[in-house]
């Protein structure tokens, strides 16, 4: 039988299980929102732990601390931070809007973890000390979001983009033709196909770290509504100071708490990066499995690795799986940033109260978005290889290599020329010849593929 020890609040007390460091506010949160199985991200207690860490020593530093109370939040911040106590941080997503429930369970097993070392803390006159959920919460969110984009998702792109580059200079040498509107357009050389999809990985890493600026300013320090209540001149900035040494990530107090408290446009702006990224891989995943469609009766123009079977009925059959998998995760962002633009619209006068969801949907995103392009880039891009022959074939079958006799028998004539070819099933180089509007000679020395390119 469960066991249970008794823990009061400020509406009574409440039975929690004996075995968890947890106390009374989580238990009613736990007994109150039942709702779903999405647990508060791991980042987010993450970030809260790193925060308690830094407001504590600058409570210190406040004088709002004795060295024993710092001394003793900082040791449990760093068990938290050691992933000693995962266990204790049960809350749903679904629960109040400010994530004040999560900011006290943090604050409640930072207390009872100090009180095992025979510290009195208290966990809202201590742990808690010169802020609120009001402004931690939001705080914690733009941790949690830079970190994740530092070192899981801009490491993932800037290998994805590598990878791209090494595709790219392996192929300058192969020709194959274009196409536009999913139909026969110029050639161009492979290696210049790539270097499109490279510029997308490229392009969309300097779309984040521009917009990860805007996440660098932390609520910490307006308190309930932005007045900076009860927190002692100074503590936002030091605060941020000690998180910026802490995580190697650069923070500042915001400037105008105000905003801090009820806006998440800076949230909005970075998912709309996250967004632009995963468009951009739905396009190159989506790219990757046309080129390598067949393997007899598509295009056919690429082979990518053979990793599982595909199919329970067809024997043989193997599918484009990571392709599909990236193309998922890329759905699952661009809803993700319905929500999350939908959250952040949800302010109301000092406070925005879609905070948990707005951070699960953020996180989210980063964390599938780097495992994706961690997967596609090993299992799927480092085995992509030019099927030169199927390439040529194609190329010198496609009619629209009538495009560079324009300028030597004009547009109408050549569009002719290249009616006749496809009605009649002839080469372009027979219509021509059978058109007579070049000799054969002629026809030779302009019908290059390699000075189309």
């Amino acid at each position: 039988m469960e066991a249970f020890r008794e823990e009061h609040d400020t509406m009574g007390i409440v039975r929690v299980p004996a075995a968890h460091q947890w106390g009374a506010q989580t238990q009613r949160s736990l007994e109150n929102f039942p709702i779903g199985h999405e647990t508060m991200p791991s980042e987010i207690i993450r970030a809260f732990a790193l925060l308690k860490k830094a407001a504590a020593n600058a409570n210190l530093s406040c004088g709002k601390l004795t060295g024993d109370q710092c001394e003793a939040i900082t040791a449990a911040c760093d068990e938290i931070l050691a992933g000693r106590w995962q266990e204790e941080f049960p809350l749903k997503v679904w629960q109040t809007g400010s994530g004040t429930q999560s900011n006290m369970n943090v604050n409640e097993v930072i207390a009872h973890l100090c009180a095992a070392r025979g510290v009195n803390v208290h966990p809202n006159d201590h742990v808690n000390a010169s802020q609120s959920s009001n402004d931690t919460f939001p705080t914690a969110m733009h941790i949690a979001a830079v970190c994740c984009l530092s070192e899981k998702l801009l490491p993932a792109l800037d290998a994805l983009a590598a990878e791209l580059g090494r595709l790219e200079g392996e192929n300058q040498d192969v020709i194959k033709i274009g196409r536009t509107h999913l139909q026969d357009a110029v050639p161009l050389r492979f290696s210049q196909e790539i270097s499109g999809w490279r510029t997308m990985a490229e392009e969309s890493g300097r779309m984040i770290r521009s917009a990860m600026e805007h996440l660098r300013y932390l609520a910490l320090g307006g308190t309930a509504v932005g007045t900076g209540l009860n927190a002692p001149a100074g503590f936002g900035e030091k605060t941020a100071e000690l998180l910026s040494e802490y995580t190697g990530h650069a923070f500042y107090t915001a400037p105008n708490k105000f905003h801090a408290l009820t806006s998440k446009d800076a949230l909005v702006f970075a998912h709309g990066a996250l967004k632009a990224l995963a468009a951009n891989l739905m396009k190159i995943a989506n790219d990757v499995r046309w080129l390598a469609s067949g393997p007899r009766c598509g295009l056919g123009e690429i082979t990518i690795p053979e990793n599982e079977p595909g199919s329970s009925i067809m024997p043989g059959k193997v599918n484009p799986t990571q392709c599909e998998a990236v193309t998922m995760v890329a759905v699952q962002v661009m809803g993700n940033d319905v929500a999350v633009g939908m959250a952040a619209s949800q302010g109301n006068f000092e406070l925005n109260v879609f905070m948990p969801v707005c951070a699960y949907n953020f996180l989210q995103s980063a964390e599938l978005l780097a495992d994706a392009m961690d997967s596609f880039r090993r299992r799927c891009l480092s085995g992509l290889r030019a099927n030169r022959g199927r390439m040529e074939e194609l190329l010198q079958n496609s009619l629209m290599l009538v495009t560079c006799l324009t300028p030597l028998i004009g547009y109408e004539q050549a569009a002719a020329c290249a009616k006749q070819a496809h009605q009649e099933g002839l080469t372009l180089r027979e219509a021509v010849l059978r058109r007579g509007v070049l000799t054969p000679e002629e026809y030779d020395a302009a019908v290059d593929p390699v000075k189309m390119v």
